[in-house]
């Protein structure tokens, strides 16, 4: 077997936990913003434990290519119209030369001892979408502002701000069912664009969403293609009746008029849950993975052919993890709130994946033991 033309370089830390004080030992859900002047800025959520009642979102800056960090000393206001919560994601986007906007999902937690997933009603906290500005490269940001979801129920933010040449962005997001929704349980990807800089978005644009609620397409990621509006995204895929995860899927598609046209989501010979998409000039395409066997894997795959085939050869594992939590739920005969709660114990995963500007890829997660969680980065020659 021919040996992949991809190679880790170098890799470390964004943020350090092993000496982090308790109200920062858990750093997870990472992301990665290239800017215009070539830094580079990192967010991910921080608190005393995964998704906790006073978690909150931090930011971490490199100005050589992702080989060191420093944190960037702001604090984002978790109080929403003077109501407790917590935030999750950070994503950012250099909407327009100078002007950054960054991304947050806000949940509820005026009763902290409510669990973000209700295991007995399977909602979720209420939750609102925020977007901040800065206008100083990150150093500070400006209120937080709702981003309007037009009556979508049970939302969260779900990967990488999308920006196309002709600088309109897209914000891709899922709809659930809220904590006490007595509403059926009805799964959707979605994105909200905009063409002004982040001013104004549309309505929502459906992604990804099975016609009879038999599969899950969650944590969609999606990536930028060549043409304006075009993307690439690909899903954890969960099967509720067969109750167990289906490999990665793949979309294709275009955003115009408000909506998305392409073939649905279909099947990749790639097992593991999130995957971050990626496309090259040469007409690669990469999929970074997270697959949570034994032992769990982040995985970097390649495909020749804008995602025809994917070669054994062409992918490199970038991390191999020891699981030390306690999970309820591998392999078939999922149970889905006790999976749920397994996601809450996860110490790995959340893959991200950038180009930059001198060719090498950038890669992010998160990893370490149930107890102290970092964020890790790893440059990568193709």
């Amino acid at each position: 077997m021919a040996a992949s033309s991809l190679a880790i370089e170098s890799s470390g830390l964004v943020y350090d936990a092993r000496g982090a004080e308790p109200q920062r030992r858990i750093a997870f859900f990472p992301s990665l913003c290239l800017l215009a002047d070539d830094s580079i800025l990192a967010g991910f959520q921080a608190g005393p434990a995964k998704n906790a009642a006073t978690g909150t979102i931090r930011l971490a800056r490199s100005t050589d290519g992702g080989r060191s960090w420093d944190a960037v000393p702001c604090e984002f206001e978790t109080n929403v119209g003077g109501i407790p919560g917590s935030l999750g994601c950070a994503e950012m986007v250099e909407a327009e030369p100078g002007r950054l906007l960054l991304f947050a999902t806000w949940w509820d937690r005026r009763d902290p001892a409510r669990p973000l997933f209700d295991p007995v009603t399977e909602g979720l906290l209420h939750s609102r979408t925020l977007v901040a500005a800065s206008v100083d490269g990150g150093v500070t940001w400006r209120g937080w502002q709702e981003l309007p979801l037009h009556g979508l129920r049970g939302c969260s933010l779900t990967g990488p701000i999308v920006r196309w040449r002709d600088g309109t962005i897209a914000v891709p997001f899922e709809s659930f069912r809220e904590f006490d929704d007595p509403a059926p349980r009805h799964h959707a990807a979605w994105l909200v664009a905009s063409h002004d800089g982040g001013r104004t978005f549309s309505e929502p644009a459906i992604v990804a969403e099975h016609p009879d609620h038999a599969v899950y397409y969650w944590d969609q990621r999606l990536c930028a293609g060549a043409e304006v509006g075009s993307f690439t995204g690909l899903f954890w895929s969960h099967d509720l009746v067969g109750k167990r995860d289906l490999t990665v899927h793949m979309r294709r598609a275009r955003l115009h008029a408000g909506t998305t046209a392409g073939d649905p989501p279909a099947p990749l010979p790639i097992p593991g849950q999130i995957a971050a998409p990626l496309e090259l000039a040469d007409g690669r395409l990469l999929a970074f993975v997270v697959d949570r066997g034994r032992p769990g894997t982040m995985t970097l795959w390649s495909s020749p052919d804008g995602g025809g085939t994917w070669p054994e050869g062409e992918r490199l594992v970038v991390y191999t993890h020891d699981e030390q939590a306690a999970l309820s739920q591998r392999g078939a005969e999922v149970d889905f709130a006790e999976y749920w709660e397994d996601m809450g114990k996860w110490s790995f995963g959340h893959p991200v994946l950038r180009s930059l500007p001198d060719g090498r890829l950038l890669a992010a997660w998160y990893a370490g033991t149930p107890d102290r969680m970092s964020i890790h980065w790893a440059r990568i020659t193709r």
